[in-house]
């Protein structure tokens, strides 16, 4: 792979692409050279990677009470009757 210097990017160039890549979860160097492909033509084609987010609402987060009561509801499933498997 080749390297590229860039020279002459303003504090405001540079603090904007610092946030934008840190908005996206990635690198800078990701997020301008996704910029560059993107302006250039050279986007490379998505497949399987669209996210949904419309069943967001059905999922949550348990209690440490909760976490603890469905532990033991599970573990109580797990154990195997001996007289039975004989």
């Amino acid at each position: 792979m080749s390297s590229l210097s860039i020279r002459g990017i303003d504090p405001e160039l540079a603090e904007t692409l610092k946030r934008k890549a840190k908005g996206t979860q990635k690198s800078i160097n990701q997020f301008v050279l996704e910029i560059l492909r993107k302006h250039v033509g050279l986007e490379k084609e998505r497949r399987f990677t669209q996210e949904y987010d419309d069943l967001d609402n059905l999922f949550g987060r348990w209690s440490e009470k909760e976490f603890d009561h469905i532990s033991r509801k599970i573990g109580a499933e797990r154990k195997v009757d001996e007289e039975l498997w004989k």
